[in-house]
């Protein structure tokens, strides 16, 4: 039974689809992996086992009609707890959000629900999205599956240790500065950025407006084609969401054939700080590239090199704005005591509820936009996410997909970077300039370092372009037929 949990949703759905399996079968396989693992990953803040064996009893009768079957049907999914679900507590990792319980879900969710798939659970993450190692939550660590003392990646981390531990088959979460893409590098998963706007929004408690994007963690680049697919789509509730027709992207991945196939690899990614053995992994899947018929150059994105300070501008001055709602008045915590004035308790309430990180990020975003330095600090971030834009721009009237590493090392100790932010954000180094663009990006598996730890590599595309990176990731995949499964479920 347990070894349900372990295949890709493409193949769950052709079991289902014949009656091989049923969805409580399937959602029973994910249960018992979580009871089995989850008290040493702890990938999950509120688990849902009882809605999700209601649901799942729900789906076979409904699929024993005869009544059409989608991607998404049968399939347990852990949802990032930045995602409002309906009667189900949604924190964000923080303290402040601690008892919220929303009474709407985000579309995302809805989507996903709506086609079929089954809440395992809300999984832990970095406070309000905040954190490049999941070490941020006010709830604790996730623990990576492949290496219990080291760190998941943040902030979806719980997201990507459920899908990497088998925990769930499908998860979503959110990708500010690389939140997605950098915990699937570090658990050894699929993690797809689409285009900003791509999928909708609303729902997704806000940490950088401009930036957030719900991004999807899968065991393989056809799942995420079919999972993209249920979610992409315009949303009137949104005022960002694109709309734009989305393609039947399953039948874009082809057949692995990339001749004519332009890929630029990025050269300023290889260089001091990225760890010899990601740097070699992700070499020798540029070399499979080309045995698959792509034809590769060098490129350069002059102007990457600033991103990650303008980031830091940029993304803490939105947050600064967006948590100002969390004042202890309308919802969510309100700290006790006898305060002299409604001030004094939004203080209290404030300094309780949240964070050592979200503190830093607040103090950081209101200096950026406090009165005669905003045009200094803001104003310049700004401009440098115009010249960032630009050199995609450039780069893809020549290329069609750019590579990269994901993140310039593996998985790192749990405390290791802790006591110093800059080590921290510089995890992220890789996948912040796509956010600042907007671009579609994706992380897939590509070998493992010298210690066994998974290494990801980074493609990136035009904007609305999300075909091109799964067909590469896909083709890349399969000539690669890696077999990644963690030491903790691989019995190794």
């Amino acid at each position: 039974m347990s070894e349900l949990c372990d295949l890709h949703g493409w193949e769950l759905s052709v079991k289902l689809a014949v009656g091989e399996v049923s969805a409580v079968e399937v959602l029973a396989s994910c249960l018992t992996r979580v009871e089995e693992v989850d008290d040493r990953v702890k990938a999950f803040l509120t688990p849902t086992a009882q809605l999700a064996r209601e649901r799942a009893e729900e789906l076979d009768a409904y699929l024993s009609t005869g009544a059409p079957q989608s991607a998404a049907s049968g399939i347990p999914v852990a949802v990032k707890d930045v995602f409002t679900t309906n009667g189900v507590r949604t924190t964000a990792g923080s303290k402040i959000l601690a008892d919220y319980v929303p009474p709407y879900d985000a579309t995302a969710w809805t989507r996903l629900s709506g086609a079929g798939a089954v809440l395992v659970g809300k999984t832990n993450c970095d406070e309000f999205a905040m954190g490049s190692s999941n070490e941020n939550s006010a709830y604790g660590p996730v623990h990576n599956p492949w290496d219990l003392e080291r760190v998941s990646g943040g902030s979806s981390g719980g997201s990507a240790a459920a899908v990497a531990a088998g925990e769930a088959v499908w998860a979503i979460g959110s990708d500010t500065g690389g939140s997605v893409r950098q915990p699937a590098s570090l658990c050894g998963v699929v993690g797809l950025k689409p285009t900003y706007g791509r999928i909708s929004r609303y729902g997704l408690i806000a940490f950088a407006s401009s930036l957030d994007t719900v991004g999807t963690f899968t065991r393989s680049v056809r799942d995420a084609a079919a999972m993209l697919g249920v979610l992409a789509g315009h949303d009137p509730r949104d005022a960002t969401s694109l709309d734009a027709p989305v393609p039947d992207y399953t039948a874009a991945l082809g057949d692995g054939d990339l001749r004519g196939l332009r890929v630029g690899v990025i050269t300023d990614a290889f260089g001091e700080g990225v760890e010899p053995g990601v740097a070699a992994s992700v070499r020798a899947a540029v070399d499979r590239l080309v045995a698959l018929g792509a034809k590769t150059d060098e490129v350069s994105l002059p102007h990457a090199a600033y991103a990650l300070s303008a980031y830091y501008l940029i993304a803490p001055s939105e947050a600064s704005s967006n948590l100002a709602r969390y004042d202890g008045v309308r919802y969510g915590l309100r700290a006790e005591g006898d305060h002299t004035d409604s001030i004094a308790m939004m203080f209290a309430t404030r300094g309780l509820g949240f964070g050592p990180e979200v503190k830093r990020r607040i103090v950081l975003g209101t200096y950026a936009l406090s009165a005669g330095y905003y045009d200094a600090y803001y104003g310049q971030a700004q401009k440098v996410r115009t010249l960032v834009i630009r050199d995609y721009e450039a780069a893809f009237e020549r290329f069609d997909v750019l590579v990269s590493p994901t993140s310039p090392t593996t998985a790192f100790p749990i405390g290791e970077k802790t006591g110093d932010p800059m080590a921290m954000y510089l995890n992220d180094i890789f996948t912040i300039p796509a956010n600042l663009a907007g671009v579609p990006a994706i992380s897939v598996p590509c070998g493992l370092d010298e210690a066994g730890l998974p290494v990801g590599i980074q493609l990136t595309a035009p904007l609305l372009d999300e075909a091109t990176v799964l067909r590469v990731g896909h083709a890349l995949e399969s000539d690669l037929q890696l077999d990644l499964r963690p030491p903790l479920v691989a019995g190794r």
